[in-house]
């Protein structure tokens, strides 16, 4: 099993900046997938970033130049740095991780962007 623990939310204001984390623990391969979605009431989880185990990127266009994903692998560690905030940022944001051993998520941490 693998467990995914996140932190780093909070409430911002418009054009703040936050970071959240994400540490993996448990049976983890060296090689996995690691994932930030976001979900409002509502709504659908969207996908926000991907990293790859080489290091590969990739955005959601709504973040696209605002938000960073980067990884520290000595720390089973996955960072989201989310710049320019705005309020239709405000969602719950989970990590997700795709592993040898099946894929998980976090408990999930709420970003709220406002005023």
């Amino acid at each position: 099993q693998v467990q995914l623990v996140e932190s780093g939310g909070g409430l911002v204001q418009p054009g703040g900046s936050l970071r959240l984390s994400c540490t993996a623990s448990g049976k983890i391969s060296s090689i996995y997938v690691m994932k930030w979605y976001r979900q409002t009431p509502g709504l659908e989880r969207e996908l926000v970033a991907v990293i790859t185990s080489g290091g590969s990127t990739n955005y959601a266009d709504s973040v696209m130049g605002r938000f960073t994903i980067s990884r520290d692998n000595a720390k089973n560690t996955v960072y989201l740095q989310m710049n320019s905030l705005k309020p239709e940022d405000t969602a719950v944001y989970y990590c997700n991780g795709v592993f040898t051993v099946g894929t998980y998520w976090g408990q999930g941490t709420q970003v709220t962007v406002s005023s």
